[in-house]
C-alpha cells in the first residue's frame, strides 16, 4: 500500500505571487474547497510546501 495525499484548496490564490497560483494549478487545484489526491512523493511534497498557507493536506491510504 502506498500513501497518498488528499490536498484541498482552502484559501484563494488572489493576491499571492503568480508562481504560487501556477503551483496550485499544476497540483490540479482550480476552485476553492476542491480536493485532489496525489501519490506521496518528494516532488508533490515540495509543491505543497510552497503553497502550504493555501491548502489543507490529509493522508489517505489506498
Amino acid at each position: 500500500m502506498s500513501k497518498q495525499l488528499q490536498v484541498t484548496l482552502v484559501r484563494s490564490t488572489i493576491g499571492y505571487d503568480k508562481t504560487q497560483k501556477a503551483t496550485a494549478i499544476s497540483l490540479g487545484l482550480r476552485k476553492l474547497n476542491k480536493s485532489v489526491v496525489h501519490n506521496d512523493t518528494p516532488q508533490i511534497r515540495g509543491m505543497i510546501y510552497k503553497i502550504r498557507h493555501l491548502v489543507r493536506v490529509e493522508e489517505v491510504e489506498s
